[in-house]
């Protein structure tokens, strides 16, 4: 009994050694589930939980919740609007009420417009996470249930076709004429055709052809996965955490304002000061001119500038949002505007790497082909509406007697010939 129990340790022990490697694609698929201590027939919803302990949810690290106080308070860290809050303070305490209240005014104003842009822009940023969290279909208890795909964990078996979009990375163990679109991730335009056959353990990750990738796209066939690595660990997981890793930058905008509030206080003391040099050399009173050199400083600073950029730069964000651009910071709107050159990589990057049908014209009929990329979803419409049975077999007619036509052809020429 000693013997078979310390087996038994031995082969658990091996088993997660191997399922924490990176070589998962130098294993045949029967060593694959033995790694994960997994089969064809997937995980108990027990153990499913445990391991939901033990390797953390399927997802990528979320920034924390929005902060409201924090984006307020960061409507008053320009140093224009720094300015006109010590030009307010300088105007209460020599009794100018009316500078004070525009100044209060103008400095109320502005804070709240970038308040209320910035915080709308989060909020749609937020609910735009919680669309497009996906699901998958996988095999538990034995059987096929469709759930949300940060409850995957390690040995998990996922069953994927055309259209679905890869939820972790997994060894793939069964396919039928499948291949995968990972441009995203390699920079791959072509469709990446999948094997079962272990591979070499030196094999480049772009190369390894028995391996699904998250947030990859199944562009034809179907085929069963074993779950081998979720949230962080996965590829697209590392290069978040990279990404995450990257601090915000000044845009040029805030550059310049930094530097134009910088010589507006230098100029304003400059002039302040030798007005009330000059007062007080000239014999008036000292108190007196500490006030009008005061008052001249505050009369020097431009209130009006930072809620007119702030009101441009919202009506900015306002152009982006019709055209579908969303802006979280109202700085980032000069900042585009600033570029003159883009240089990236299309496939994949300015486009989804996918081709879709939108138009068909056949038997003098124009159709609209609703529905995009691999999913397979949509309709065929004939002035705007959905087109009956017979148009579509109207468009199998003419496909089929372009075939024949085609096939007619060669015995035409050979008879011709004779």
């Amino acid at each position: 009994m000693k013997s078979s129990a310390t087996k038994s340790s031995v082969i658990k022990s091996s088993a997660v050694t191997a399922a924490g490697s990176d070589d998962l694609h130098a294993l045949p698929v029967d060593k694959v589930f033995a790694a994960l201590q997994s089969s064809e027939e997937g995980l108990t919803s027990h153990e499913a939980e445990k391991r939901i302990h033990q390797y953390g949810l399927n997802e990528l690290p979320t920034k924390a919740k929005i902060n409201f106080l924090k984006i307020l308070l960061r409507q008053f860290s320009s140093p224009l609007v720094i300015i006109l809050i010590a030009a307010l303070v300088i105007s209460i305490f020599i009794g100018e009420k009316v500078d004070a209240l525009v100044i209060g005014a103008i400095v109320l104003i502005n804070s709240l417009l970038g308040f209320f842009q910035e915080e709308r822009a989060e909020k749609a940023l937020e609910a735009l996470q919680k669309l497009a969290s996906s699901k998958a279909t996988v095999i538990r208890d034995g059987k096929e249930a469709i759930l949300d795909s940060k409850y995957l964990v390690p040995g998990d078996v996922v069953i994927l076709k055309s259209g679905d979009k890869v939820p972790a990375d997994a060894r793939w163990i069964e396919v039928h004429d499948l291949e995968t679109q990972e441009a995203a991730l390699t920079g791959e335009s072509q469709p990446i055709e999948k094997k079962i056959e272990a591979l070499t353990e030196k094999t480049e990750l772009a190369d390894r052809n028995n391996m699904a990738y998250a947030s990859t796209i199944i562009s034809s066939g179907r085929g069963k996965a074993m779950v081998a690595y979720t949230g962080l660990k996965t590829e697209v997981g590392k290069i978040a955490d990279i990404i995450k890793e990257t601090q915000d930058k000044t845009t040029p905008l805030q550059k310049k304002l930094r530097d134009l509030g910088k010589y507006i206080s230098i100029a304003v003391m400059i002039v302040a000061v030798f007005i009330f040099a000059t007062g007080a050399l000239s014999g008036l009173g000292v108190t007196e001119m500490f006030l009008t050199a005061l008052a001249l400083a505050v009369a020097a600073i431009p209130e009006g500038l930072p809620a007119i950029i702030t009101i441009s730069l919202a009506h900015g964000v306002q152009r982006m949002v019709k055209k579908k651009a969303l802006i979280r910071k109202l700085p980032s709107v000069e900042t585009l505007g600033s570029v003159n050159v883009i240089c990236t990589d299309k496939t994949g990057t300015l486009t989804h790497n996918e081709m879709t049908v939108t138009k068909i014209w056949v038997n003098d009929k124009t159709y609209d082909v609703t529905g995009s990329g691999y999913e397979r979803k949509g309709v065929f419409l004939h002035e705007k509406e959905e087109a009956a049975p017979v148009d579509l077999s109207a468009i199998e007619v003419e496909k089929k007697g372009k075939k024949e036509e085609t096939e007619i052809q060669p015995e035409a020429a050979t008879s011709t010939k004779k």
